[in-house]
């Protein structure tokens, strides 16, 4: 990455990948455990969303880097919003029927997307064309 333009928005969406994952594998191997999940979750579904989700943040920064600012912040944005959705657990149970480690993947997952987001939001309104490695000069 020649650009440091990006670095920011890269650093902060290695974070929440990251943290995504932790959430998911956590919910994934203790699905059993959080309250009031759906019966027709698996161990296997929830790793395929995380996926599906990932893949989605991938398109995402790879549209962005070729040039397509709009579109791939906007996708990222989606990507970033899906990990919020995490607190769609406290719908089903109040935070005090979770775990510590429950709540802390919860919590540094969502944290971690409105980190992203904040920062999709600041390069649309303070860079109208932001420069890539393509088109800097």
């Amino acid at each position: 990455m020649r650009s440091p333009v990006y670095k920011p928005l890269l650093i902060l969406l290695l974070i929440y990948a990251a943290a995504s994952y932790v959430h998911f594998a956590h919910n994934a191997e203790f699905l059993s455990d959080y309250p009031n999940l759906p019966a027709s979750w698996t161990r296997v579904g929830v790793y395929f969303a995380w996926i599906g989700m990932t893949i989605l943040g991938v398109a995402g920064w790879i549209i962005v880097v070729l040039g397509y600012q709009l579109v791939g912040l906007s996708l990222l944005a989606v990507y970033a919003v899906l990990g919020l959705d995490s607190l769609g657990h406290y719908v089903l149970a109040p935070l005090s029927n979770h775990t510590v480690a429950m709540n802390s993947t919860i919590l540094i997952e969502v944290s971690a997307a409105v980190l992203v987001l904040i920062e999709i939001v600041r390069k649309i309104n303070t860079n109208k064309r932001v420069p890539t490695p393509f088109n800097s000069k």
